[in-house]
């Protein structure tokens, strides 16, 4: 676990491609980690909105994508920044990666059918850091709320 925190934030040259694509995929959970517990409330639907989008957009069985999760947690807990998980992604994921990575944050935040300021403050700062603009977060925004089945004036 530690070699993969330092490789993820110091790099490593001798790292594989297959080791790289791991790293976004860690980073990208570390984020979606950092999005449910943004609001100092995480419940069971975030939980488990956040393995379910391992499992669907990365193609992860549920033990693969639970023991991702678990290496999020850990990653997400020991740090306070979400700079180096942005960059890693910015490295690594295409832009429509990048902007599929800001519609699995929107679906975290609005798992539990609600929006608190610090989740919409987080994703916009997260969608800057990953290029996104704020066209492509919004229709990323529609996305996961129809997904969601959310209707209605959402805040």
């Amino acid at each position: 676990m530690l070699e993969t925190f330092k490789s993820l934030f110091f790099g490593d040259a001798g790292t594989t491609s297959q080791t790289l694509g791991d790293d976004a995929r860690l980073a990208a959970a570390a984020l979606l980690v950092e999005a449910a517990l943004v609001d100092g409330n995480v419940d069971g639907a975030e939980g488990q909105r956040i393995l379910s989008l391992l499992q669907e957009r990365f193609a992860m069985s549920e033990n693969d994508a639970t023991t991702l999760l678990n290496r999020a947690r850990a990653l997400q807990e020991q740090s306070n920044q979400i700079y180096p998980f942005t960059k890693v992604i910015v490295e690594q994921f295409d832009a429509g990666r990048r902007i599929e990575t800001i519609e699995m944050l929107w679906e975290v935040v609005y798992a539990d059918g609600q929006l608190h300021d610090y989740e919409a403050s987080l994703v916009r700062r997260v969608a800057g850091l990953l290029y996104v603009s704020d066209q492509e977060s919004g229709a990323a925004r529609q996305r996961a709320t129809a997904r969601l089945g959310l209707t209605g004036p959402l805040a």
